[in-house]
């Protein structure tokens, strides 16, 4: 990662550019090195910050995605921000659904690409065995429509991660807390410009599950992604980018 993480004030962070603000959200699994085509595009334009969700910090007993979201809102209240744009993968997008939700006064707009928050095939459907590191790297491989996207760093990392036990017990803790926190009967009252970025081969998040986001979020635009898996941003990162870009002229110039 090219990137320096700023260590301030107990938050973690990327911060690049200036500008309008962008604020990035990553995944469960998900490392900040997933965003930096995205940041290499934007942080001429735009300040772009993407920051560490405390996933391995927060007490075990409060974690979930309510408690991330709670910490986003400090950290943009840290740095002074009244209003930005939200962009979030996966769990990350989930996070600013929950904040938008609640403190919608404060985001311009937001952007879910494979987002979870009414439902997600986790990795693949089953729990995975930790000491097998080629299941791992299958499980990986089934995040994208190119096996090939899954580096073998980025299988190490996984690999990692599941055969820690405290962050395994915190990862499937998040996991259950998303599902639990389905929010169908929330998206309705959430009328700021929503752009869906999607994979068209999404596993994780199927294709379904953008066009019901799509259907229950009155102000949305659904954007497709193809020969692409569950993070575009990263898989398609020139088509995740123009998109993005067109949406943020579009609501950002008006």
């Amino acid at each position: 990662m090219k990137y320096e993480v700023i260590e301030d004030n107990g938050f973690k962070y990327i911060e690049a550019g200036e500008g309008e603000t962008l604020v990035l959200l990553h995944g469960l699994m998900g490392e900040l090195s997933n965003w930096e085509q995205t940041i290499d595009y934007f942080k001429e334009n735009y300040r772009v910050l993407v920051p560490i969700l405390p996933i391995y910090e927060l007490p075990i007993l409060t974690l979930g995605v309510k408690s991330l979201s709670k910490h986003l809102h400090r950290f943009l209240k840290h740095k002074g921000l009244e209003q930005t744009v939200l962009v979030g993968n996966s769990l990350g997008g989930h996070v600013g659904l929950v904040f938008t939700a609640a403190h919608q006064e404060h985001v311009k707009a937001l952007v879910l690409t494979g987002s979870s928050g009414l439902y997600e095939n986790a990795f693949g459907g089953s729990f995975p065995r930790r000491e097998s590191y080629d299941y791992i790297r299958e499980k990986v491989e089934f995040t994208f429509y190119d096996p090939a996207t899954a580096t073998k760093e980025l299988v190490d990392e996984v690999f990692k991660t599941v055969n820690d036990r405290s962050r395994v017990i915190r990862i499937l803790a998040l996991a259950k807390s998303a599902i639990r926190h389905n929010m169908a009967k929330e998206l309705s009252k959430i009328t700021i410009p929503v752009s869906l970025i999607w994979g068209r081969q999404d596993k994780v998040t199927p294709p379904d599950v953008a066009e019901e986001f799509h259907e229950l979020l009155p102000n949305s635009e659904l954007n497709w992604v193809d020969k692409c898996g569950h993070a575009p941003m990263m898989e398609q990162p020139d088509v995740f980018n123009e998109f993005l870009n067109t949406f943020l002229n579009r609501i950002l110039l008006k």
